[in-house]
């Protein structure tokens, strides 16, 4: 029997565990839009305890909580500033153009990393000519950055010169757990210097389904009114949100494993003829390298290592990224970094 596929592609592609399978099949329900499932609230209840804000509430995906948090700050017309690799961005269709008549201003980081020396003169001035400055976002940690963690200092300042110019902040929190086990910050210290944050259960915590946006109580009701707009009203959901629930009080502390593994993999890449970290620092479970023109393309390695068992992504022509999770274990990254040298020997 072949060996089962070693699948790096992302943290997205776990599956429940046996464990939370059982949570989520013993789930007690309701209908969440006419009243309240029970489930959710007890999820919404220890997000937002675990944030160290007033409210949280429970959505199908990190697109739409991103997209309401935006909808919540910005009124049609309005400018936010993110960087400019971030998943808002790159990742959700321009959503806040077409959903909510907003525009954003990009801004160039190291692996995703800002400094508040970039923002300050981007603030427009109040004049009928221009649109109006009123949001500033971060990612941490940063997807397109190989999972780069924010410094907390950088956030700290940030977010103090906007709230300083009356700019709303909003956390695109979606691996904030990764940031907080990799740094000993607990989320709440990060969480405290945003007005909203977004966290997501289905990536490194294993959860099938789901984020949560998080926020004071009445910008998290109005919250609510845009989630049905945007159709992400759900009935008996607490039969996903006890995934998430079992996620948030079982697998935050074991996000320290797949970090350890990831380094591990990493090392191997860096062993690995005419492949490069880029970047090289690996702050938590992602791995981004690039592939020497002379071996071929991304997607001719991601192809090879497949027929070796495998999965990888192609993010651009040159780039590779592979994910640690809780479904591959250090032999099996062991493994995967010992054929990954291998198929770029033979690509020499």
């Amino acid at each position: 029997m072949a060996a089962p596929l070693i699948d790096l592609r992302s943290d997205t592609v776990t599956r429940p565990t046996a464990a939370m399978r059982a949570a989520m099949a013993a789930a007690e329900v309701g209908d969440d839009v006419i009243d309240v499932d029970p489930t959710v609230e007890r999820l919404q209840r220890l997000c937002a305890e675990m944030l160290g804000t007033e409210a949280a509430i429970y959505m199908p995906s990190g697109s739409m909580t991103n997209q309401i948090a935006i909808r919540l700050h910005c009124q049609p017309g309005d400018e936010f500033i993110c960087e400019a690799d971030c998943h808002i961005y790159n990742y959700e269709q321009a959503a806040f153009a077409q959903l909510s008549g907003v525009a954003t201003r990009t801004v160039q980081g190291d692996a995703g990393v800002l400094h508040v020396d970039q923002l300050r003169d981007l603030i427009r001035p109040a004049n009928d000519h221009m649109v109006r400055t009123r949001l500033v976002t971060l990612e941490n940690t940063h997807n397109r950055g190989a999972g780069r963690i924010q410094p907390y200092e950088n956030v700290v300042q940030i977010c103090a010169w906007a709230e300083s110019h009356g700019l709303r902040r909003h956390l695109d929190g979606a691996r904030l757990f990764n940031a907080a086990v990799a740094t000993g910050i607990p989320p709440a210290d990060w969480s405290r210097h945003f007005d909203t944050v977004s966290v997501c259960f289905s990536k490194g915590l294993g959860a099938p389904v789901g984020s949560a946006l998080a926020g004071p109580r009445e910008l998290i009701q109005l919250a609510r009114r845009h989630r049905k707009v945007f159709g992400g009203g759900m009935r008996q959901a607490g039969i996903i949100a006890a995934g998430a629930l079992y996620a948030l009080e079982h697998h935050i502390d074991r996000l320290g494993d797949d970090h350890a593994t990831a380094r591990i993999l990493a090392d191997a890449i860096r062993q690995s003829a005419g492949l490069r970290l880029d970047p090289e620092q690996v702050d938590t479970n992602m791995v981004i390298f690039r592939v020497d023109p002379a071996l071929g393309t991304a997607a001719d390695m991601v192809g090879a290592l497949r027929e070796r068992g495998v999965l990888v992504l192609a993010t651009s022509p040159v780039k590779i990224r592979a994910v640690t999770h809780l479904d591959v274990d250090e032999a099996q990254v062991r493994r995967a970094g010992q054929i990954i040298q291998e198929v770029a020997e033979q690509m020499q």
